[in-house]
């Protein structure tokens, strides 16, 4: 919260940049390497603000980490655990402590106490979903009040047996906690329904080399057999396919021309056929994708957000800054959360022609329909974006704000920069890379009590909205 952006935009990003190994992947693969009391050593590690949390997180527990930030190599190995009790300082830090809850319960039969789930202002984050499963599974899991926090306690003195486990949505989330937990029930273990993300992928084929028989069906089915035995591993994190998106659609939006090296193919297919259908230009090559501009960019496209192998939510909100580079209106429908719009006003201040609707505007059969909150917009271009003093809500709204920027002339002056570390590695520096006019400077103190009024606005205003399933 101490530091600043400035961008002034209008030049096109030219260059070539390296992808980095995956949050979203990277995150989960640590806590699941608390399963064992072998060393894990991870490659393509990368050196983001979630990653250092959730490092810090496994090491009071009783994890030794060795990490070189440049070399993106980390060795992981919990020989025992120190404690089982998450401290109440990790609250609200990123969404991994619910995690250690399935991890911990196949390592010790002791009480497991973790704090409440933090993360970006997406709307609430209830986790009935990963309580019932772990329930089906034969946890004892309750919310109790701990001084100003809440906390979750957990626990299997008797241990895990497998069962078959129906989720109600395919929530990445839950379906990452139950499969920690079912590695180490007795027998077996099927979810039905369950989320099959590229970051689940990489998960499970970590879990693979550690010791676990897991099966994974094509009808959204894992089925898991009772790890008895582990080995020491070593595992390439992929590539983080929301980095890829980002640069790619702001490679674009500037009518320049960028490589991404280590971009892959079979993760970005949803994203790749949007960017087709709008005009824009990509070549697939066999150590990355390049993005660049390639005609007039053109609207008329409708895009609804889903699970995987659909159109990611957090590819949206840099989509609708490219769409304003589009000529005519198109549509986006969110169906995964409830609250991802928040970022759109901004953005309207900067010129971009958006309307917000409550109703679903699409084809797909909707959680949302019935409440009252926006979760459909129309964005009309092109538009002319100018440049704005903006306060960053979350992470992958965030970038859009960069990148409504690196459109704008004027000059730009972006707070709250942290939320874009805990995503982004070397932001900064790989813009620069690209052409970007863009520095990082330390936020005047006269401007700290400002900025942090401004994000407590938009705690207060999200926690007003309704409240959706866990994803």
């Amino acid at each position: 919260m101490t530091d600043l952006l400035k961008i002034r935009g209008g030049k096109p990003l030219e260059g070539k940049i390296k992808a980095a190994g995956a949050k979203n992947a990277m995150t989960k693969l640590l806590v699941a390497s608390l399963l064992s009391d072998k060393k894990c050593t991870f490659y393509n590690v990368p050196d983001i603000g979630d990653v250092e949390i959730t490092v810090n997180l496994c090491r009071e527990i009783g994890s030794e980490i060795a990490w070189d930030r440049k070399a993106g190599v980390l060795e992981i190995v919990t020989r025992e655990l120190k404690t089982s009790y998450v401290p109440q300082r990790y609250s609200g830090s990123n969404r991994i402590p619910i995690l250690m809850i399935g991890a911990l319960l196949g390592r010790t039969d002791e009480d497991i106490i973790v704090p409440t789930l933090g993360g970006d202002l997406l709307g609430m984050r209830p986790v009935d979903l990963h309580i019932h499963a772990l329930q089906k599974l034969g946890a004892k899991i309750e919310y109790r009040n701990m001084k100003k926090e809440g906390a979750y306690f957990a626990q299997a003195h008797q241990g895990l047996d497998g069962a078959v486990i129906q989720l109600n949505y395919p929530s990445v989330g839950a379906t990452e906690n139950t499969v920690l937990a079912a590695v180490r029930a007795r027998g077996t273990t099927v979810i039905k329904n369950a989320a099959i993300e590229p970051e689940i992928v990489d998960l499970i084929l970590f879990l693979q080399k550690l010791g676990a028989n897991i099966m994974v069906d094509a009808d959204r089915t894992i089925c898991i057999q009772q790890m008895t035995r582990t080995f020491e591993v070593e595992h390439t994190v992929l590539t983080d396919r929301n980095e890829v998106a980002s640069y790619a659609m702001a490679a674009i939006s500037t009518k320049g021309r960028v490589f991404i090296e280590g971009a892959e193919h079979l993760q970005m297919i949803a994203f790749l056929n949007k960017i087709r259908e709008i005009g824009g230009g990509f070549h697939v090559a066999k150590n990355g994708i390049e993005f660049f501009y390639d005609k007039e960019l053109k609207g008329g496209v409708h895009i609804e957000t889903d699970v995987h192998p659909g159109f990611m939510t957090d590819w949206q909100q840099p989509f609708v800054v490219l769409l304003t580079q589009a000529k005519g209106a198109s549509v986006i429908h969110e169906t995964v959360y409830e609250n991802r719009f928040g970022y759109a006003s901004t953005l309207k201040e900067m010129g971009a022609d958006i309307e917000l609707f409550t109703q679903c505007l699409g084809n797909k059969s909707c959680r949302f329909a019935s409440q009252s909150h926006h979760h459909s917009l129309v964005i009309k271009g092109p538009c002319t974006l100018k440049g704005s003093q903006i306060v960053i809500p979350d992470l992958r709204a965030g970038f859009s704000y960069v990148m409504a920027a690196l459109l704008a002339p004027e000059e730009s002056i972006i707070s709250h920069v942290d939320y874009l570390d805990r995503g982004y590695e070397d932001l900064t520096g790989k813009l620069s890379s690209l052409g970007a006019d863009i520095t990082r400077v330390p936020l005047p103190k006269k401007h700290l009590e400002k900025a942090k009024a401004s994000l407590h606005n938009m705690v207060a205003a999200q926690s007003k909205e309704p409240c959706a399933p866990n994803y």
